[in-house]
């Protein structure tokens, strides 16, 4: 039976205390994931982990992670890749003790290195953190690379596909705006299923929201808005039911759960139930 997850990227906005208070406000809108932002760095201690994911549990709210910003795995200094290494583990550690299901992860900027060698170099990166994550017994959240908009940054589809290839930990973190903007306005929601076949996911993950249409530059652009029809969701919802995938989808709009509401609501007119 098809399954979607739908919930806000942090705290909803109607929320004023922490995570343990946002994950309740989620359940009483009736959604049924949140992901938790670590987007500034990873502060959560563990205590507090391991309660969220029993909350979690108890209200039957999927968990996600966004990673910090500055992970850069191609960058020309060391020291700032042992610490993207870092925070990515640091995620991931938390993520295991919440019971998160996957972790969004912005993983490099090309950094003067061309497609092929900026994989390469993202992938040694990635291998070592997928050994460092097996010797602390952290085996159940998925490091998502996440599809990203400017092109200064590596991820876009085919290399965020490519690199999932190497390892089963890997897994594709679909950012639809994202690819809407990186390909200037166009995107093809079941060019993209089709391409993600490959990987053969039980589950995809993935954000969405608006992104802003800059008149001087004439093209979209990496900065997210609540949700219009830039890109348009009811066709990404009746591609999603029609194919009958499993999908968890995120809200990075500015308005958050409204948003989230606003997608569950066309799924719904579009005939999907949402369990109790």
């Amino acid at each position: 039976m098809q399954k979607i997850f739908l919930g806000p990227a942090g705290i909803p906005t109607t929320t004023k205390g922490g995570t343990l208070e946002g994950i309740k406000e989620v359940s009483r809108l009736g959604l049924n994931s949140i992901e938790c932002e670590f987007v500034r760095g990873v502060r959560m201690k563990p205590e507090l982990a391991r309660e969220v994911g029993d909350l979690a549990k108890k209200l039957n709210i999927q968990l996600t992670i966004h990673a910090p910003y500055f992970i850069n795995l191609c960058s020309k200094d060391k020291k700032t890749i042992e610490a993207s290494k870092k925070m990515i583990l640091d995620s991931a550690d938390r993520g295991e003790l919440m019971n998160a299901k996957a972790i969004a992860i912005h993983s490099a900027y090309y950094t003067g290195l061309n497609s092929k060698q900026a994989l390469e170099k993202t992938k040694e990166g990635f291998m070592d953190i997928l050994d460092k994550m097996k010797s602390e017994g952290i085996k159940n959240v998925k490091l998502g690379i996440e599809t990203m908009a400017r092109e200064s940054q590596f991820g876009t589809l085919d290399e965020t596909i490519e690199l999932c290839k190497e390892a089963r930990q890997l897994i594709p973190y679909i950012d639809w705006a994202h690819l809407f903007a990186r390909n200037n306005g166009k995107i093809d929601y079941g060019e993209v299923f089709d391409k993600l076949k490959i990987l053969k996911s039980d589950r995809i993950y993935s954000h969405f929201e608006g992104v802003k249409f800059d008149e001087k530059k004439k093209r979209f652009v990496d900065v997210h808005v609540p949700i219009n029809s830039h890109p348009p969701f009811e066709p990404l919802a009746r591609e999603i039911l029609k194919r009958k995938i499993d999908i968890t989808v995120i809200s990075e709009s500015p308005l958050l759960e409204h948003d989230s509401l606003k997608m569950k609501n066309i799924f719904e007119k579009l005939g999907y139930k949402f369990s109790e």
